[in-house]
């Protein structure tokens, strides 16, 4: 099925913040579901993520750690050795240079350990804005929202956002959450992404926001349309009366 649009309009403030508080009642104990053990373990992890699935990672970084548990060690390494190791995630060519260029900026400049200022983690190599974001907030407790595929498409089909780049749907979305919760809605629309908001076909019926979000009108169109036209498609979903507050789903 062809992705649903994203709503063309931004919903009002109040049913924004209603929507995202909803969310934190859903996800209440959202962390970030890559394993690790320190800051080095993190940043490494997080680079690896890229365009891999949290689950792809935590099944690599385990046998990575146990041979290069050390920035000092992982800068060492030969990239042969780590391409084989991460080859799993994905563009594990690319990934194995950065891990391993990391590593030896870390020794080099920051003695091994793990800047905590955004400007520093950025100077990494493989370290963009996303990646530093989710360290500042995991590794640090630091006001950081981190944009990923999840964020970005769960955000704009609440009606949160119009942005067209990860950067503007994080100032949409920081402006409306206090900074001492950036790190925690992250993980509730990521969450929200993975359980309910998929790609490419969302699961309204089943979602706590379902009465607010413009989203289920949207695909609702969409799937009449493609009644009409003779090709098969799901029933769409309907909406719900009301959003019982409180409560987990």
């Amino acid at each position: 099925m062809p992705a649903i649009p994203f709503p063309k309009r931004k919903v009002p403030r109040s049913v924004a913040l209603e929507e995202l508080a909803i969310l934190e009642r859903t996800y209440p104990d959202a962390i970030t579901a890559l394993d690790y053990r320190n800051d080095f373990e993190l940043l490494i992890a997080v680079i690896l993520s890229a365009q891999c699935t949290d689950a792809r990672v935590n099944m690599t970084t385990p046998s990575l750690f146990a041979k290069y548990p050390t920035p000092a060690d992982l800068g060492r390494a030969k990239q042969a050795d780590v391409e084989k190791i991460v080859k799993s995630c994905g563009f594990f060519r690319m990934k194995a240079r950065n891990v391993i260029a990391c590593a030896r900026d870390l020794v080099e400049r920051f003695g091994s350990e793990v800047p905590r200022e955004r400007e520093q983690l950025e100077s990494l190599a493989g370290v963009g804005r996303k990646t530093a974001s989710v360290v500042m907030a995991n590794a640090f407790a630091q006001a950081a929202l981190a944009v990923d595929t999840h964020v970005f498409r769960v955000a704009h089909r609440l009606g949160l956002t119009l942005g067209k780049t990860p950067r503007n749907v994080e100032e949409d979305l920081t402006a409306l959450v206090p900074p001492e919760k950036w790190g925690a809605a992250t993980h509730w629309l990521i969450l929200h992404g993975r359980a309910l908001c998929k790609a490419p076909t969302p699961m309204c019926s089943r979602c706590p926001v379902n009465a607010l979000c413009p989203t289920p009108a949207i695909l609702a169109k969409s799937l009449t349309v493609r009644a009409r036209s003779g090709d098969r498609a799901p029933v769409a979903p309907r909406r719900t009366r009301s959003v019982s507050k409180g409560k987990k789903r």
